[in-house]
């Protein structure tokens, strides 16, 4: 009785720091929000408040001043993101099964080059010449997609988790006469759910967070993703709010606008996260059990 006692006790304890652990994750969350609906005046005065003691819109009002732009780059990033994750997710699989397999013969030069790219890359020249002379991809979403396709980061943890599988259950399939192709996708996919889906969710924060590509190769404004439009927004803001003070001009949302733009960016990727949440942490444990 006294160890049940004592082990309840524990059990209450780390609920606890979890339960403050979630609340210092929540918090940063619903402070932005707080600030994205406040008064620039009463945030300057008052400060940052998780309750806003002055409520004003004014921020998302200047945001969606134009709808179709943000629906626009809303369509933009959600191709980009769930078309490359796609893709990107099916590529890492056929490279980094093969490379789990003791039996491939080029196991170790193929290991070396993903390895190697992980540390170095071509350069930023290079690569833009690459991309919008040898490929021809300016102004093309294959110009977004493309040079994230295959990260070397992603092939060696999903490598590493179809390392973990036993072999005796490759062995037993290829005994009942089972192909490489049903192999993989009929067995060991199945089985490797929690590594594919979190790889799956590192591809699509990647290419959902990115705007560096767009601005290298994006000069067409119908192409610009959701991420490289409010970095436009906040550079206006910006220069708005220096024109607004050196002419004594009246407020100018700034701040809010900033807080405003941040929920906008991450609100579809914390709904996607929910889904995600339960194969995440097994899939990054159990795929660092071997090196």
């Amino acid at each position: 009785m006294i160890r049940i006692a004592k082990r309840s006790e524990s059990q209450w304890g780390m609920h606890l720091v979890l339960l403050l652990f979630t609340a210092a994750c929540i918090f940063p969350l619903l402070l932005m929000f707080s600030i994205s609906i406040s008064d620039d005046k009463a945030i300057y005065s008052v400060g940052y408040s998780i309750w806003p003691s002055k409520t004003s819109f004014a921020a998302y009002t200047y945001i969606f001043q134009e709808p179709s732009l943000i629906l626009k780059a809303y369509g933009v990033s959600s191709i980009v993101t769930f078309g490359g994750g796609l893709l990107s997710i099916i590529i890492l699989i056929l490279v980094a099964f093969p490379l789990s397999r003791s039996d491939f013969a080029y196991r170790k030069p193929v290991n070396f080059l993903v390895f190697f790219t992980m540390l170095f890359n071509g350069g930023l020249i290079p690569t833009y010449i690459v991309v919008t002379q040898v490929y021809g991809l300016k102004d093309s979403l294959w110009a977004l997609i493309l040079p994230y396709l295959v990260l070397p980061w992603y092939v060696l943890l999903l490598r590493t988790f179809f390392s973990a599988i036993p072999k005796e259950l490759i062995e037993a399939s290829q005994i009942d006469g089972c192909s490489e192709n049903r192999l993989l996708w009929r067995i060991i996919v199945p089985i490797s759910k929690p590594a594919i889906a979190t790889v799956g969710l590192l591809c699509i924060l990647r290419y959902w967070n990115d705007w560096y590509l767009s601005l290298l190769y994006m000069d067409n404004p119908n192409y610009q993703p959701l991420q490289l439009l409010l970095r436009t927004m906040i550079n206006n803001i910006l220069s708005l709010s220096q024109d607004f003070a050196l002419g004594g001009t009246a407020d100018f949302p700034t701040e809010s606008a900033r807080m405003a733009m941040a929920i906008i960016a991450a609100g579809p990727m914390l709904f996607i996260f929910l889904f995600f949440q339960r194969y995440f942490v097994s899939g990054l444990t159990v795929g660092a059990i071997k090196g």
